[in-house]
């Protein structure tokens, strides 16, 4: 694994030689947000050593590194899932790319299921926390060193002094943001109405299919990291109604513009 991370790494600065600062992950439907970085360089995943191939309507599969609020930074377009088949290492494999890249803070972005009654669709909610029972845990398995300890500590996934810089970068700007639990789930089916109450009961307010892993690996790496959902559909209160993925996509890309601004004035303060 660290070999092939290695090789990974020596491929994209043979690209770019520039260390990024900043590790953006674009979820569903964000990819417009690649728009607002000073690009400097673009690599398809596909032609990365070891990396994962995003298979996934919304996701691009490249990887982009530039400028954006004056600093360096290298975003993800598209993300890897693990019910497209991919092993959990596979999942984690570009945040620990990142960190031996040379990132010192992780950005995620996604777009989920909105759990809590009180969300309407396009809400912001930064994630202070999450449940990740319900998906299979990326560390399992012989622990490699390289990576950080055994037992990493999950007390503040989620910086808080990130979460302060945020909160008062949507009050300065009159976003109403959210703030919640987010429940990591395999998918790829969304979820029964049963199962939405069962996730209010266990204290969610958001579920989704990705970034819990993700967040697991980057704290081991001991990255501090940030991660904001895009409610795009509110599953609680689903009655006759189904949910689409097309609507998912959309619901998104009409939030987008308020993630970009939170997440370009909060880079600037980084």
């Amino acid at each position: 694994m660290v070999k092939e991370i290695t090789e990974a790494v020596q491929f994209i600065q043979s690209k770019y030689n520039t260390s990024p600062a900043i590790g953006i992950i674009l979820g569903s439907g964000l990819g417009s947000f690649a728009d607002e970085i000073n690009i400097e360089c673009e690599i398809e995943y596909s032609d990365i050593p070891h990396f994962p191939v995003s298979t996934v309507e919304g996701h691009s599969g490249k990887l982009i590194c530039g400028t954006l609020s004056g600093k360096k930074v290298v975003a993800m377009a598209g993300r890897f899932h693990y019910y497209e088949g991919y092993t959990t290492k596979e999942v984690v494999f570009p945040i620990r790319v990142l960190k031996f890249l040379g990132i010192k803070t992780l950005l995620i972005s996604n777009a989920a299921g909105g759990i809590n009654s009180s969300f309407k669709v396009g809400d912001l909610m930064i994630i202070k926390d999450h449940i990740s029972m319900l998906t299979i845990n990326p560390l399992l398995g012989k622990n490699i060193d390289e990576f950080g300890e055994r037992f990493p500590d999950m007390s503040e996934p989620y910086k808080n002094n990130l979460i302060a810089k945020a909160k008062k970068i949507a009050l300065d700007n009159e976003i109403n943001i959210k703030e919640g639990v987010y429940v990591g789930v395999t998918g790829p089916t969304f979820e029964t109405r049963a199962e939405y109450k069962m996730l209010n009961i266990l204290g969610g307010d958001a579920v989704g299919m990705s970034t819990v892993q993700e967040v697991i690996a980057a704290v081991q790496l001991g990255l501090p990291v940030f991660a904001i959902s895009v409610i795009t559909d509110i599953g609680i209160r689903q009655e006759e109604n189904t949910i689409t993925h097309e609507e998912v996509l959309q619901a998104a890309k009409d939030a987008e513009p308020k993630l970009t601004l939170i997440f370009k004035q909060l880079i600037k303060q980084l």
